[in-house]
């Protein structure tokens, strides 16, 4: 018992480790693949917005007023008006000039307080980066306005050389509102790692990883990031993509190169509650293995009960049989007389079974099969001549022709058995060729026996109509019984199913070239105990009815014609 105890918690911990595993990969996968999607549409967006301000620096280079102003050298309000009106339309935070010596010449700020006309910006590295290499991209916090954003700087020629550099501020506040959502977090670092763009403003010019105290001191000396401290953010990226915050929170994080040398777009989702609800499903699921395993083990405790009970029940029933066997002398006649009873009454109850709709189906139903049965025999004994004779094509033709029998079978003793089957009330789709096919396997036969003639409807395949199979089957067949019996006397008797469709509702017309229904009980033919029958009931009709109501249709007799029709609606699906 200890043993098996053991083995039962060994088997739980064993279930619990491989479906955490497995369901804590699955969970990662698809949070990689959507923070994966996650980065590469903030990407776009990021890629979209430069590529507005890009063009800008060179297309001004070759504007002729910006080169008027950089040979004066002078700061021209003229120019300045036309850089703030350039700045309005694209949406650049700032558009400046700079001469050879890096000092502004005209601004699109020059009217504000805040003007950049007469700084001196020497000492930036845009501007390093556009006199000496032709242009360059840098972040930095600016000086005057104190507000972080992207310098784009161009170098403007003139007939002999150099002459000063333009400048464009491009800021992301628009895209870092875009970014934000959803509980995520999205980010930019450049080449040393530090966070120049962020979701999260306060998280600005904090740090991947410590910055050493030679870069920190450049950036001083730049004013790129002005007091930031650079603080590291404390996260560690796991190469599978999870990382841990400094809270202890999980994460999800995806990155990409970003359209700027030397910048990286991530992007970090938290996981936490979605790993708690894994470690959830893990429990559930080794607390249902664990119950699953005791029940086992409980049906095997009770089979082994069982065993041990059942061989003492045969031992003690050993022993009453010897002890009673001589009495059994005496009670033979006793038992003689009520077994003669008992297959009086079992013969009763038969004959009764067989006054139903079963009897007569199951006798339609055996002669359809009898015939297959007797086929499949001649086929096999022929089948055993060809093998004799060396002809095996002809003998595994004549099987495939068996298994086809056996196939025409199998359909008509699973429809007996469907039919049979009480109906549980469920209505949906149902097709219509295939009950209009079972209802042909079960009065087929009696109606050839009958020698009437039944035509029934080849509707599509594709039509359904709002039922239940076996019910509608039983309202077809209990309709047919009643036509069959109407053209009993008819020189040429002809009962017709036919189909037609109109708007959302499918008729179904049951045909017969009988007497017709007499007048006298036209209109109660419906209500109970209403039967033109001296050995009927009156009910059939009125069960049909209820259950074409069920199916939201309904049945009618309709007076078109000779004979009766009956018209069954449903509704089409």
């Amino acid at each position: 018992m200890a043993g098996a105890i053991l083995l039962a918690v060994a088997a739980c911990w064993i279930f619990a480790l491989r479906f955490e595993r497995t369901a804590r990969a699955e969970f990662l996968a698809a949070q990689r693949e959507d923070a994966a999607l996650q980065t590469r549409a903030r990407l776009r967006l990021l890629e979209s917005e430069l590529q507005k301000y890009r063009l800008i620096p060179t297309v001004l280079g070759e504007y002729s007023d910006v080169r008027q102003a950089l040979q004066a050298r002078a700061p021209m309000m003229e120019l300045s008006d036309k850089l703030a009106l350039l700045s309005e339309k694209t949406g650049a935070a700032a558009i400046f000039l700079l001469d050879a010596s890096g000092r502004t010449i005209a601004a699109s700020n020059a009217r504000k307080p805040s003007s950049f006309v007469g700084q001196d910006y020497s000492f930036r590295p845009y501007y390093r980066l556009g006199w000496l290499k032709g242009g360059g991209e840098y972040f930095a916090l600016g000086t005057v306005s104190r507000r972080p954003g992207l310098y784009l700087s161009r170098r403007v020629e003139g007939s002999a050389g150099p002459i000063g550099v333009i400048v464009v501020k491009v800021e992301f506040d628009s895209i870092e509102t875009g970014w934000a959502g959803r509980g995520s977090w999205s980010f930019v670092v450049d080449q040393n790692g530090i966070l120049l763009l962020s979701s999260d403003p306060a998280k600005r010019f904090f740090a991947l990883h410590p910055v050493p105290p030679r870069l920190r001191g450049m950036i001083k000396r730049n004013l790129q990031f002005g007091a930031a401290p650079l603080t590291p953010i404390g996260m560690r990226i796991d190469p599978d993509g999870t990382a841990m915050l400094q809270d202890g929170s999980s994460v999800m994080t995806a990155n990409l190169p970003a359209p700027v040398a030397g910048w990286r777009l991530y992007y970090v989702t938290p996981i936490g509650e979605g790993l708690a609800a894994v470690k959830q499903r893990v429990r559930a699921a080794t607390v249902l293995f664990a119950a699953l395993l005791i029940l086992f083990g409980a049906a095997i405790a009770w089979l082994l009960a069982r065993q041990r009970r059942t061989l003492r029940n045969r031992e003690r029933l050993e022993r009453e049989v010897a002890i009673r066997t001589e009495a059994l002398g005496h009670e033979m006649e006793a038992r003689t007389l009520a077994d003669r009873r008992y297959r009086q009454a079992r013969e009763e109850l038969a004959h009764a079974n067989r006054l139903g709709t079963m009897g007569t189906i199951s006798a339609g139903v055996a002669h359809e099969i009898n015939q297959p049965v007797a086929t499949i025999r001649t086929f096999a004994e022929n089948a055993d001549l060809f093998l004799d004779r060396g002809t095996p094509e002809k003998a595994r033709a004549n099987l495939r022709e068996i298994i086809a029998m056996t196939d025409r079978i199998g359909s008509i003793t699973a429809q007996l058995r469907r039919y049979a089957r009480r109906g549980v009330g469920q209505v949906g789709p149902v097709s219509l060729a295939q009950v209009l096919e079972g209802v042909r396997l079960l009065v087929g036969d009696r109606f050839r026996s009958a020698g009437v003639h039944l035509s029934l409807a080849d509707p599509d395949p594709a039509l359904h109509v709002l039922a239940g199979r076996v019910r509608l089957e039983q309202v077809l067949v209990n309709l047919l019984g009643n036509a069959l019996d109407a053209v009993s006397e008819q020189v040429d008797p002809q009962v017709r199913v036919a189909v037609s469709c109109a708007d959302e509702m499918v008729s179904i017309d049951v045909c017969d070239n009988g007497a017709g229904i007499d007048a006298a009980i036209r209109d109660d033919i419906f209500m109970p105990f209403a039967s033109t029958k001296a050995e009927g009931l009156g009910l059939g009709l009125h069960i049909a009815r209820d259950i074409m109501t069920e199916f939201g249709g309904a049945l009618e007799l309709v007076d078109d014609g000779p004979g009766t029709i009956f018209r069954m609606t449903l509704v089409k699906i």
